[in-house]
């Protein structure tokens, strides 16, 4: 293993160090949303703030034909969530919740109308104003109207190519929606961006401080915003015979997130300069691209763009204050800087935020290495590309965060590897030839922190946090998780299925079919949903998949009983920017901060201050 020694060094995690000044995090609502249940009853769920007071209860309201009722004969305390007997059949009805402090009721939620449906279903539904031939893909979410309920941000995407191939794509298009089917916007980001899953990464966060969350992503000539404004030149086509993009003004833009409107466009960080540098001749490597959001100064939300990841390797953070559009560093594997060489070639498709050495402030982890807050590399183990990894308190046993990670066709023995996240020492490793995914969650109550599996030769069991092998037989899937049936284990999630494990037989048992609704997954044999996020109800996540003709999307909310009560996952702020970055190349599921699992004793409460 090569370790850039003098980055290490600098980043050793201390404990006690914390940011000076508090994170600014997302106003948000009660996010109440209500699901008739096949029994009769009608589930509500609401979310508890990272702010809320330790003592909170909530009193639950439905209107219906003008009678309000109480639905709860004591204040709701020990839970966030709560079974009701169903109102008349097909009758609408409107929910509240209130909070209750010092025995004081506050002021209702905003009022969601729920019209009761003849076929109970676990899902809200989207309609879509699809163009002919797009189909829906990745999602992000983020309140684009300041209203504290989360809006969605849609990739529509036509026919798309890898980066390998050549071919003409049609023009990545960007959509926003509420909850209740309202299209706010779309953005068609034009002929000069390539459809494909490493082109576009689009960032959905409310980078000023303002309360409205923005949207930012590259844009070329003749890409198009959501009031009609075209950026550069309306007539250019930079389009090779053969599909790849290779001349041309390339741009960043940041979009206003209620209108879709352009507020700033700069050159993209790096510019492609010379094809080559980045690999290949052909547009490969050039057009790999990656994104996240990162607390760069501890207390302010930085966007950062990235480019390349299986040889050079940029790294450009930028800040959108008082709207203006300011670059604040750029890291460079190939700027000559001593030690820098030692990042090219080791990213992923797909990356990590958090703060990984204990000062305040977010690191970049980027696959086998990590670039540091101030935009100088952290440190670089030198065990080269993969496609999946995972940033969270994986073993609670150990300080500060641990890294599950793996690596496709290895010249080294390690294959799968479990690192400290701060310093990049390797906890334990497996080998393997060749990995194609890994996953790491809390699966089995009986071994502290995660358990961890991967795809590959050689690999066919379940390691424990401690690289222990504790079961020969392994989940099928290797590919997302969810926070679903109400205990703090985590369920499996692939294509349209979401599966319990059962530790004590190796086997699965199905909770949720979602193609039995009608829907598919996204990606092909990667089998993603648009989106899984805690963007609604109680503390447990949500997944959205499209439905197969295309005409709309379909978010699943659990309607399983939990005793547990949690604030929402989304004010936790590892898994808040893991949800930004999601939707980034090859998807991987969110993780918290913290350990969230069987043997958890509660949450940490982070330092945070909410936006206006």
């Amino acid at each position: 293993m090569r370790l850039h020694i003098g980055a290490l060094l600098t980043g050793l995690f201390v404990a006690g160090q914390a940011a000076a000044v508090p994170r600014q995090m997302e106003n948000l609502g009660r996010g109440v949303v209500v699901v008739d249940m096949p029994d009769g009853d009608t589930f509500i769920g609401w979310r508890l703030l990272a702010t809320d007071p330790e003592d909170i209860t909530f009193n639950v309201y439905r209107a219906t034909h003008g009678d309000t009722v109480r639905l709860n004969a004591d204040p709701v305390g020990e839970r966030t969530m709560l079974v009701a007997k169903a109102s008349d059949p097909g009758v609408t009805s409107a929910y509240t919740v209130r909070p209750v402090i010092d025995g004081v009721e506050g002021p209702p939620s905003a009022c969601y109308e729920h019209a009761a449906a003849s076929t109970p279903r676990p899902y809200i539904s989207i309609p879509l104003h699809r163009l002919p031939g797009a189909r829906p893909n990745d999602a992000s979410v983020g309140d684009l109207d300041g209203d504290g309920q989360y809006e969605i941000v849609l990739h529509m995407a036509g026919r798309g190519r890898d980066n390998s191939r050549p071919g003409v794509t049609e023009p990545p298009i960007l959509d926003a929606y509420r909850l209740d089917g309202t299209m706010l916007w779309r953005i068609d980001l034009g002929i000069n961006i390539r459809e494909g899953a490493h082109y576009t990464q689009f960032m959905v966060y409310d980078l000023d401080g303002d309360g409205r969350a923005e949207v930012a992503c590259k844009t070329a000539d003749g890409s198009t915003d959501g009031v009609g404004n075209v950026i550069g030149d309306p007539d250019a086509d930079h389009r090779a015979e053969n599909g790849y993009i290779l001349t041309g003004p390339e741009y960043l833009t940041v979009f206003d997130g209620l209108t879709g409107a352009a507020l700033a466009t700069t050159d993209y960080i790096p510019p492609r300069g010379n094809v080559a540098d980045w690999g290949d001749d052909y547009g490969n490597r050039v057009d790999r691209f990656l994104a996240c959001i990162a607390y760069l100064d501890g207390s302010r939300p930085s966007l950062v763009m990235c480019r390349g990841y299986c040889t050079r390797t940029v790294l450009a953070a930028w800040n959108w204050r008082d709207g203006e559009l300011s670059h604040v560093w750029t890291f460079d594997s190939d700027d000559g800087a001593p030690g820098n060489e030692a990042y090219a070639g080791q990213g992923n498709h797909g990356l990590s935020v958090g703060d990984v050495d204990g000062d305040g402030r977010d690191e970049v982890v980027y696959g086998a290495c990590v670039i540091d807050d101030d935009g100088t590399g952290l440190y670089s183990t030198g065990l080269g590309h993969g496609d999946a990894m995972h940033l969270s308190d994986l073993d609670p046993r150990r300080p500060g965060l641990e890294v599950f990670d793996i690596h496709e066709k290895p010249s080294h023995e390690h294959g799968i590897e479990f690192r400290d996240a701060g310093t990049g020492e390797i906890v334990w490793s497996r080998p393997a030839a060749d990995v194609g995914r890994g996953m790491a969650m809390d699966l089995d109550p009986r071994h502290v922190g995660y358990e961890c599996w991967a795809s590959g030769r050689g690999l066919d069991g379940i390691y424990s946090a401690a690289g222990v092998l504790i079961s020969d037989t392994k989940p099928r899937s290797c590919n997302m998780g969810i926070w679903w049936d109400g205990d703090t284990l985590r369920e499996l999630l692939d294509h349209t299925t979401i599966d319990k494990w059962n530790w004590l037989d190796g086997s699965e048992t199905t909770l949720l079919a979602a193609s039995d609704y009608g829907c598919v997954s996204n990606n092909g044999s990667k089998g993603n949903p648009c989106l899984v996020a805690d963007i609604l109800g109680d503390w447990r996540e949500e997944v959205i998949w499209r439905t197969e003709d295309n005409s709309e999307l379909r978010v699943f909310t659990s309607t399983a009983p939990t005793d547990h009560r949690f604030y929402t996952l989304m004010h936790d702020p590892v898994y808040r920017l893991s949800v930004a970055w999601q939707n980034v190349s090859y998807n991987q599921p969110t993780q918290t901060g913290y350990y969230m699992g069987a043997e958890m004793s509660g949450q940490p409460h982070p330092d945070t201050t909410l936006a206006p």
